[in-house]
């Protein structure tokens, strides 16, 4: 498993985050997502081998929403 952080840009409310949260749990084989309004980031556990950080950038940005910083790290599990 991975963990990736996004910053992400055009973040309006908590709706906002809900929705991207929403979005991102829907990819295939994430774990877990949490969004943050107020910290304007996104942090993301999903297996690496099943999906690309490239398609949960694409899932973010896909309402409209930018993804300005990316981080990732490997899980001990």
């Amino acid at each position: 498993m991975k963990t990736a952080i996004f910053k992400i840009e055009g973040m309006n409310c908590d709706a906002c985050a809900n929705t991207i949260k929403s979005l991102v749990e829907k990819e295939p084989r994430v774990r877990m997502a949490s969004v943050s309004f107020s910290e304007r980031q996104a942090r993301v556990l999903y297996d690496p081998q099943a999906v690309q950080e490239d398609r949960l950038v694409d899932a973010i940005q896909k309402p409209g929403f930018r993804v300005v910083e990316r981080e990732a790290t490997e899980s001990g599990r």
